[in-house]
């Protein structure tokens, strides 16, 4: 597997205060990474040495395998949840500006900005000043600023603050689509639906130290605990106190002859077995494994 990024050993102190503690993380080539923790974790602390605005006090960034230097801030797009663009600057000029800051010439940098504004339907805002412009309008203008130099890895810091659902879905979609095209994402959020929905990787970063990282698919594995949700439709009577010796139920609700419960099964029984032993107890309406959400590991885990 090929890596975008890599921290390695990452430490940065502030005073009496640890900030980031011996942080180490991979973040594969073309994923979406996000980046989980409750405020002062130590996330835009290493988002800042990605970019550059702090550095730490011991450790390094890797960029595709070479140390992170000036030379890299042309393949990285930072959009910030605070937003750092000129309220009495038309936001046509402002793409243009920022672009070449990144070594866009003028004229690429004016028909990259052209090509997205009309792509995310803006193009009417070309002379608009931005402080004529809604939060969330503003909120595309920056997108748009973050994404136009093509940067290999994009960095987004609660990137969905302040747009309605059905923006928030256009710049997913949007994201989605740079995924795919070979670009690194990664996200610093709070927003647990966002994760479920849109990252590969995670990791979870809490009073400067990293808990857990890996795809959201394995974390998800390593937080079960056993749980299915069951519905059986005519269960045999006779067969329930069999069950029960193996079985740990919690009835929920029973109507129209279908009996809904909650079952831990033992760590020593596989799925195949519980299945089995419900077919001889009843007709089986619904057998769902309880995966704990991203929201749930989030609070166990900072517990």
């Amino acid at each position: 597997m090929k890596y975008a990024l890599e921290a390695i050993n990452l430490s940065k102190q502030y005073g009496d205060k640890i900030a980031l503690n011996n942080f180490n993380i991979k973040i594969p080539e073309a994923s979406i990474y996000g980046l989980l923790g409750p405020n002062g974790a130590g996330k835009t602390t290493f988002i800042r040495m990605i970019n550059q605005i702090t550095y730490p006090d011991s450790g390094e960034i890797l960029i595709n395998g070479q140390k992170l230097a000036i030379s890299h801030i042309s393949e990285i797009g930072y959009m910030p949840e605070e937003r750092g663009l000129y309220k009495n600057m038309k936001v046509g000029e402002q793409a243009i500006y920022f672009a070449q800051l990144k070594g866009l010439s003028h004229s690429e940098a004016k028909k990259r900005a052209k090509y997205w504004f009309e792509k995310l339907g803006i193009e009417t805002w070309w002379d608009k000043k931005l402080s004529e412009l809604s939060k969330g309008m503003g909120q595309k203008v920056q997108f748009v600023i973050t994404v136009i130099h093509e940067p290999k890895i994009l960095i987004f810091d609660e990137p969905f603050s302040g747009f309605d659902p059905l923006n928030a879905k256009l710049i997913g979609d949007e994201i989605i689509e740079l995924k795919q095209k070979g670009t690194t994402i990664i996200f610093s959020t709070h927003r647990m639906e966002t994760v479920e929905e849109m990252c590969d990787y995670v990791a979870l970063i809490h009073l400067s130290n990293k808990i857990l990282d890996g795809s959201v698919e394995e974390i998800k594995n390593q937080f079960k605990e056993g749980k299915f949700k069951i519905s059986l439709k005519n269960i045999l009577e006779n067969s329930i106190e069999n069950f029960n010796k193996k079985y740990e139920m919690f009835l929920l609700n029973t109507q129209n002859s279908i009996t809904t419960f909650d079952l831990n099964i033992p760590s020593n029984i596989q799925p195949n077995e519980l299945l089995t032993d419900l077919m001889q107890l009843g007709e089986i309406i619904q057998f769902q494994e309880a995966i704990p959400s991203m929201n749930d590991i989030f609070i166990n885990a900072v517990k």
